[in-house]
């Protein structure tokens, strides 16, 4: 899911709505969360959502689920189905797996998302590795809290266009109930609904799909399970490196998903957190270039110039090139940054000096490293790639 490039409060707060608007319509007033002091109509008897078995990896929590849309084995293989459908894209040639391909970990190795009509974005593919556990989706709206929300935008979002189905609902739904497999698959997925074939339970079955996407067995995970062999010394030097005062990485990449804000069952309430990293500051102003502002662009509030979403560094060996605009081709050009304590760009529009950014966060200060520790780090984040989770079949491509 690219994120949204930059516009005027006023309009962004539009598409969310109108994205909620397009939600809310496909699904009907039987589908709204109820009050939690409404009382349930007499014959209407309260659902029991079935039990789901995650088939989770040691030591990893156990998701939320929003009450409106309980996993089933059923739904979360019709997500994948949908997940990989080209007929989901307004010209036939896009799915969500063409910016989100399992080999790289769900990234699309490119510095900025594509749509399906060739239009460039402002900002990268982020990785869908362990989206269930996100407090806060795409790179810098602070507003976007829950994924059945978000993934309305890539359908039917027009600035960018990605799968290009703005005014599109009606033709949508024509080429998925014209497809023979899926009126049998979304009867057992939303099973007693007279119509199952919506754009919401389109919606309802991608995001399930989604939630399935946890990476949880790489070198670094078996070790922090109790295999004490998972990894080299060099990595584990490169993982004290990483967690030192001296670096600070672990601030803002902490915790079993490497990112500084994640929720699950047992932690539903988290802080959404934003951080400047003096990627830019053109002109001493604390700028950044359009389209890459952060939640500024929703705020309009000066200080959050340039603050973006953490990202997990889960399988970060896989995912280049780096930073929300793809600026950072390669792990040493992302280590070189914050050793800088800040990027400098010496020409050309985008020109400053990142470091004296006005807004960065505090804890990006700048470090030294002798090219052995560099060389730890590189072990360590190494250590973080779940060949599992890149090659495991259930979340590949299930078209012939």
């Amino acid at each position: 899911m690219t994120e949204l490039p930059a516009r005027p409060l006023h309009a962004r707060s539009l598409l969310a709505g109108l994205a909620a608007l397009s939600l809310l319509a496909a699904c009907g007033p039987a589908d709204e969360p109820a009050s939690p002091d409404a009382e349930p109509a007499a014959d209407a008897p309260e659902p029991v959502a079935p039990t789901y078995e995650w088939g989770l990896p040691p030591g990893m929590p156990t998701p939320l689920v929003p009450a409106t849309n309980p996993m089933s084995a059923a739904k979360v293989e019709l997500g994948r189905r949908l997940f990989y459908d080209k007929r989901l894209s307004g010209n036939r040639t896009f799915s969500c797996a063409s910016c989100h391909r399992q080999e790289l970990a769900f990234t699309d190795g490119r510095a900025v998302g594509q749509g399906s009509t060739g239009e460039l974005h402002t900002r990268s593919s982020m990785s869908l590795a362990n989206i269930a556990y996100l407090a806060r989706f795409t790179w810098g709206n602070p507003v976007l809290a829950e994924l059945e929300q978000q993934a309305v935008v890539p359908i039917f979002g027009s600035e960018p266009v990605e799968l290009g189905m703005k005014n599109m609902e009606a033709e949508l739904l024509a080429r998925v109930r014209a497809e023979p497999l899926y009126p049998p698959l979304f009867g057992e997925a939303f099973a007693g609904e007279a119509e199952p074939i919506t754009v919401a339970n389109i919606v309802k079955a991608i995001s399930a799909f989604e939630r399935t996407l946890i990476s949880g067995r790489s070198p670094f995970d078996r070790y922090r399970t109790g295999d004490a062999a998972a990894l080299s010394e060099s990595a584990r030097r490169g993982q004290d490196l990483f967690n030192s005062e001296r670096l600070e990485c672990f601030h803002c990449h902490g915790g079993f998903n490497l990112q500084d804000v994640t929720r699950y069952v047992g932690k539903p309430s988290v802080e959404a957190r934003f951080h400047n990293t003096g990627l830019y500051n053109i002109g001493g102003t604390g700028a950044y270039p359009v389209g890459g502002q952060g939640i500024h662009e929703v705020t309009g509030v000066a200080s959050d110039m340039g603050r973006m979403r953490s990202p997990t560094l889960r399988n970060i060996a896989v995912t280049a090139p780096y930073f929300h605009d793809g600026s950072a081709a390669t792990l040493d050009d992302v280590i070189d940054h914050y050793a800088a304590g800040g990027r400098t760009i010496a020409s050309g529009p985008n020109a400053g000096d990142g470091a004296a950014n006005p807004y960065k966060d505090s804890l990006i200060i700048g470090f030294t490293l002798t090219a052995a520790e560099r060389a730890d780090l590189h072990a360590f984040f190494a250590s973080l790639t779940d060949e599992a989770f890149l090659t495991d079949p259930r979340l590949a491509d299930p078209w012939p």
